[in-house]
């Protein structure tokens, strides 16, 4: 069963999902003062994460507050030469004062700590990220900015429960296909972003989690038969019985997809093609990966093993009208992330 939302506020007085389901746009208000465990419990996990690709290269921000750690994040990606280069910096137990902020759609994000200055801004009809690490990467330093353009469209929304804790939820907005225009400089060179073939999308999310958690995400946006085509699939985590966060976007318009089951090969992440298949027969891609964008975190008890693998869709992608979209060769990403926090 797939169940769409309304409107109104997300939790109730006890800290408790008022409702559960999907929607197209951000119809739930979030409030971090209204969960339902101490204003200062690490399970309240909090943050804003952009993927910029183009078929030769990607860039990757993040801010969070996930608690125990804050964290000011970026990753360069090179498809052609087939590397990755992680960098940022670690904010102490924030537990709430990074102060993001409740919407996707209102508030600028501004943070510069340890020499890593990174912003995610809010202008008319779209948004700017801003990034300035001259340690980067060893002192080849990352800096520029990106405009993303943002028409109005539908976007993934979904509000999840957990079986497990009635506290905990995850409140999650996925804004795909928006096209990037700047330039980035690294370790010397300067990288444009067209938005003829440089798309963006935001990961946006706000919760109460429980400790042990593997999540599966894929994600791509670009052009397919001259429109704006993205998707975002997923699944491992919570109670997904009253709706999946699985949904094609195309020309603006969202498509909403059943269950999806991601093959991942035998070996190492980026050993060999993964395979997607649908329940419905409406997804079927095939990825072939570029690189492993990789990290672990261990501390404790806390600790985090990400593979986000980058490469390319290929494969067949159905409409709510039964049109079938034919995808070649889309730059995207699918993950699997096992955490412990």
């Amino acid at each position: 069963m797939q169940m769409k939302m309304g409107s109104g506020e997300l939790l109730d007085a006890q800290g408790r999902l008022v409702e559960r389901g999907w929607a197209t746009h951000e119809v739930r208000r979030y409030a971090r003062t209204a969960v339902g465990v101490a204003h200062d419990d690490p399970a309240i996990k909090e943050w804003d994460y952009y993927a910029i690709l183009t078929p030769d290269f990607g860039l990757a921000l993040t801010i969070a507050d996930n608690g125990h750690m804050g964290f000011l994040g970026s990753s360069w990606m090179d498809f052609r030469a087939r590397t990755f280069v992680n960098g940022g910096v670690a904010l102490p137990a924030p537990h709430g004062t990074m102060e993001l902020p409740p919407s996707a759609d209102v508030g600028d994000l501004v943070f510069e700590h340890d020499g890593f200055a990174l912003a995610f801004r809010h202008e008319a009809g779209g948004r700017r990220l801003t990034i300035d690490a001259p340690r980067f990467d060893k002192g080849r330093g990352l800096s520029g900015q990106i405009r993303l353009d943002q028409p109005p469209m539908d976007r993934m929304v979904i509000a999840t429960p957990f079986a497990e804790n009635d506290k905990a939820f995850y409140y999650n907005q996925k804004i795909n296909c928006m096209p990037a225009k700047g330039t980035i400089a690294y370790a010397g060179q300067d990288y444009d972003f067209a938005p003829e073939s440089a798309f963006a999308v935001l990961d946006w999310g706000r919760g109460v989690w429980t400790y042990d958690n593997t999540w599966y995400w894929g994600s791509a946006s670009g052009l397919v038969d001259g429109k704006p085509f993205g998707f975002n699939i997923g699944y491992g985590f919570g109670d997904t019985s009253a709706a999946s966060e699985n949904m094609l976007f195309f020309d603006g318009k969202a498509h909403k997809l059943a269950e999806l089951t991601f093959h991942l090969p035998p070996g190492a992440h980026d050993s060999g093609p993964w395979r997607f298949t649908s329940s419905d027969g409406r997804f079927e891609m095939i990825f072939e990966p570029i690189v492993d964008r990789h990290a672990q975190f261990a501390l404790g008890a806390i600790s985090s093993l990400q593979h986000q693998v980058f490469g390319r869709f290929s494969g067949t992608a159905t409409l709510d009208d039964g049109t079938v979209l034919q995808v070649r060769d889309l730059i995207g990403f699918a993950e699997e992330v096992e955490n412990h926090w």
